[in-house]
């Protein structure tokens, strides 16, 4: 075995075990990348780049803030309540007459479901196996509240020296190629930014809808739902789609009426994200085929879970463009 072999192996062995190290810092560089756009914003308005630093951390810090103070305590108030009304629920929804003729239809199907979920709700078993993970995440809370404190920091640390680490980096390139290196970079990293601001944005909207939706039409637990809706919408491509699903599912165990209602106002909502909102938040922030969309994210999910669908995209832009612009035309050369 050579030498740079032993190397190689050393290096990818460090990697792993600093997995966790190398996340946190890629996770800062996309949310300093994500917020850049804003203070470039602020920039053109008159602002010097450290005040407009300042002002985009400060109105990120109070709405994380707001966010744990004002939404989570509801948020976990509700998931406790529909966790207690769920078996109760599964049984009044035997009882409905659109129930009735879809086990009719299925020759018992839907009762046998229904039943089954009923069980399984109502065993202890079950919901000592919540408990014990439900225990499992409060003591990984600790661990995941200096992750995100780490994480803000970085980011504001990569926000303020980002265009020094630009031209640390470009004066590395050989001048030849440095602008090609210069004009990939700067495509690059705004169409991350312009990417998680606008799936941010995306996000927030479906969640606002989501929450009048169910409110207007009398959905118990409609802020539990409604937060869950902005964490699953940030999933690219399916996000919509699901949070589209769960919503008809929870729908339909108040009434049919409010179960049709609320799956044709987002069908109709999903249009008007996708044909009007969307190129207004996204713009030209990524150029990849739809198929390469999917592909990414489904890849991205699979090894690194949401974190990893949610910038799978990005990151496929990025290979495109290096593709697109520097290995295509050194092929074309030979």
């Amino acid at each position: 075995m050579t030498w740079g072999a032993i190397v190689a192996i050393g290096l990818a062995l460090a990697l792993v075990i600093m997995s966790g190290v190398v996340f946190n810092v890629f996770a800062a560089l996309f949310i300093a990348l994500s917020l850049n756009p804003l203070v470039n914003v602020l920039g053109r308005r008159g602002l010097s780049r450290g005040r407009a630093i300042l002002v985009v951390a400060v109105a990120f810090a109070l709405l994380a803030g707001g966010t744990l103070v004002l939404v989570i305590p509801p948020v976990l108030r509700q998931g406790a309540e529909l966790v207690r009304s769920l078996p109760g629920s599964l049984a009044e929804l035997s009882n409905q007459a659109w129930v009735q003729t879809v086990n009719a239809a299925t020759s018992g199907g839907a009762d046998a479901l229904i039943q089954g979920l009923g069980d399984l709700t109502g065993q202890s078993s079950f919901w000592a196996f919540v408990a014990g993970g439900a225990l499992s995440l409060g003591t990984g809370l600790a661990g995941w509240l200096s992750s995100a404190f780490f994480m803000a920091v970085l980011a504001l640390y990569f926000l303020v020296s980002l265009k020094g680490m630009k031209r640390g980096f470009y004066s590395l390139v050989s001048a030849s190629k440095r602008h090609m290196a210069i004009f990939l970079t700067e495509r690059i990293t705004d169409s991350i930014g312009r990417y998680l601001g606008g799936m941010v944005v995306l996000a927030a909207c479906n969640a606002a809808f989501s929450l009048v939706l169910l409110t207007f039409t009398g959905v118990p637990y409609a802020g539990a739902i409604s937060f869950a809706a902005f964490f699953i919408t940030l999933i690219p491509v399916i996000g919509t789609v699901v949070t589209t699903c769960f919503m008809t599912l929870f729908a339909l165990l108040s009434s049919p009426t409010a179960g049709v209602v609320v799956l044709v106002a987002m069908v109709v909502y999903m249009q008007v994200e996708a044909y009007v909102m969307t190129p207004r938040a996204m713009g030209k922030a990524l150029h990849i085929p739809g198929a390469t969309v999917l592909i990414s994210a489904t890849a991205g999910g699979v090894l690194m879970g949401f974190a990893g669908a949610l910038i799978a995209n990005p990151v496929a832009a990025a290979l495109t463009l290096v593709v697109r612009h520097v290995v295509v035309p050194r092929r074309n050369a030979q």
